[in-house]
């Protein structure tokens, strides 16, 4: 029996090494991995069978300018490596410690050419057309890159569902949303040009994917945070109609508004001001270095931001900040406006948030709060309402027993993303939506980060493993990746996420809202947190 055992345990290590091996062989060379784009010709590597191309040129910006198709080489290009990322306005030179530990950053090396994507597929020569799936990085509309995340990284998912995963770079901050249209022709579109380079990525796959074996005509946008935000974007941009099909918005419904052109070009002129140019001395933008061109960018935003207050504007979320407005030609309309909405009746939505998001930062001086704390805590943010307040939150969350659960509760995204779900699942004849919700539980550090905005991240790209700093990386974690990720899968293919690893997940309208709850028993529930969001919204 003993011989049998040991036996038994050498051929499971075996083949362990065998399987690792197999996965970490990486296959490099002159003639490896070689395929054509409409630029020249390009060769990345191959690892665990799964071809890998990053930073290719998918266009060319100057300054303030709307992207143009990227310039052509001879021969053939590597691209093997990510490409530069898009200067930030505030560098990253100091962390903290633990956080950073979770979130596991890759800040990469940051180059104002920054237009670039990566490519992770199954073949590139068998004949195949793979659904598409065109990843959009977080950050807001300021900061963040392709490579940001360790959850980023393409391969497993392109592995595990036979799928082309695209990922891009683009114009950010004051780079990408400078208003400068009221000084001539050639700023017409500087308002939005970061949303016009996913445009051109967008335009660039339509035409190139083929060449990476996938499908042109099935193409998924999805992104987190502010790249849910530019889902969003896209869906009401009347340019971005017709280049993809399918679109994910995790945790990107938290800006519902843009600012109108009277006030980007405001801050426009400002920043004009800031720098002591004159409205003739324009052009002489694209030679003022980056970081005194992100400083006079701060000081107009909140001298902007000042001036609407006083003028009884409406200043949403964090403060008046760099992201896309309502231009009269790229983006005709509101995001959450009927046009809008009209405009991507037919694209099918998948759609949610992490159960937690930022609260677990924000209460983070509460980790080690007894409940009398977080009880006491509570009354004196809620007065009167308190009693509601704890009543709707057990309501929405029955299986809760931290006392500090109780104010751990996302109320910043999700009302957002009900409210988009609302409205397009409404439209009549329109495509289905399906609500999510990712409830389940991080145990890293104790638990305290639970389920923190990107939690899913990791889930969906099926990265358990690669961001095991902030999944912990356990045998529970990976198999609800398996659902995870295996939804997002089918959702890409057919528009619908629905599979055996998963309970029947009906489409969400406002009468059922069916919402899938991803934890280590996953289940479909109507909304129980409507009492909730009204007590916090006051309506």
């Amino acid at each position: 029996m003993k011989n049998q055992l040991t036996i038994l345990i050498t051929i499971f290590i075996l083949w362990n090494l065998s399987t690792l091996s197999a996965q970490s062989e990486i296959k490099t060379g002159e003639n490896v991995a070689v395929t054509q784009t409409e630029s020249g010709k390009v060769r990345g590597y191959i690892e665990d069978d799964t071809y890998i191309y990053k930073g290719i040129p998918y266009a060319q910006a100057q300054r303030f300018l709307p992207p143009q198709k990227a310039a052509s080489w001879e021969g053939v290009r590597s691209s093997t490596t990510y490409g530069p990322v898009a200067p930030l306005v505030t560098p990253t030179t100091q962390v903290q410690d633990e956080p950073e530990f979770v979130f596991h950053h890759d800040w990469g090396y940051t180059n104002e050419d920054c237009l670039r994507l990566n490519i992770w597929t199954p073949s590139i020569d068998d004949g195949k057309k793979r659904p598409v799936l065109f990843w959009i990085h977080g950050g807001g509309f300021t900061a963040g890159s392709s490579q940001e995340l360790p959850s980023y990284d393409g391969k497993n998912l392109s592995k595990k569902g036979d799928v082309v995963v695209v990922s891009i770079n683009h114009r950010l901050n004051v780079l990408g949303f400078l208003d400068l249209s009221a000084y001539g022709e050639n700023y017409k579109h500087s308002a939005n040009n970061s949303i016009l380079d996913m445009v051109a990525a967008l335009e660039w796959v339509k035409t190139n994917i083929s060449n990476f074996g996938g499908d042109p005509d099935n193409v998924m946008i999805f992104g987190q945070s502010g790249g849910g935000a530019k889902v969003n974007t896209l869906m009401a941009m009347p340019k971005a109609k017709g280049l993809f099909h399918k679109a994910v918005n995790q945790s990107g419904s938290f800006r519902t508004g843009m600012l109108e052109k009277e006030d980007t070009q405001s801050i426009g002129a400002q920043v004009l001001a800031e720098l002591g140019l004159t409205a003739n001395q324009v052009d002489s933008l694209q030679n003022v270095p980056f970081d005194k061109l992100a400083t006079a960018g701060t000081k107009a935003l909140k001298t902007i931001e000042e001036r609407m207050k006083a003028e009884g504007k409406p200043i949403t979320g964090f403060g008046l900040g760099w992201g896309p407005s309502v231009d009269g030609e790229d983006l005709p309309h509101q995001l959450f406006s009927k046009e809008a909405f009209e405009l991507s009746k037919n694209i099918p939505l998948l759609i949610g948030t992490t159960k937690n998001e930022f609260a677990p930062f924000a209460n983070m001086r509460f980790a080690k709060a007894s409940e009398e704390e977080i009880l006491s805590h509570i009354k004196e943010q809620w007065k009167d309402k308190a009693d509601d307040y704890i009543k709707a939150v057990r309501k929405a969350y029955p299986n809760d027993s931290s006392p500090k659960d109780l104010i751990d509760v996302d109320t910043m995204f999700r009302p957002g993303a009900v409210a988009q779900a609302n409205d397009k699942s409404a439209l009549e004849g329109g495509a289905p939506v399906y609500m999510y919700i990712f409830d389940w539980q991080s145990p890293v550090f104790d638990g305290k980060y639970k389920s923190v905005h990107c939690m899913e991240i990791p889930f969906v790209f099926d990265n358990v493993a690669r961001a095991n700093h902030m999944t912990g990386g356990g045998l529970e974690a990976h198999e609800l990746a398996e659902k995870v990720s295996r939804a997002w899968i089918n959702f890409a293919k057919t528009g619908n996420p629905n599979h055996s690893g998963l309970p029947e997940w009906p489409a969400y309208n406002p009468s059922n809202t069916a919402t899938m709850h991803f934890d280590t028993t996953c289940e479909v529930k109507p909304q129980l947190d409507k009492e909730l969001f009204s007590i916090v919204t006051g309506d």
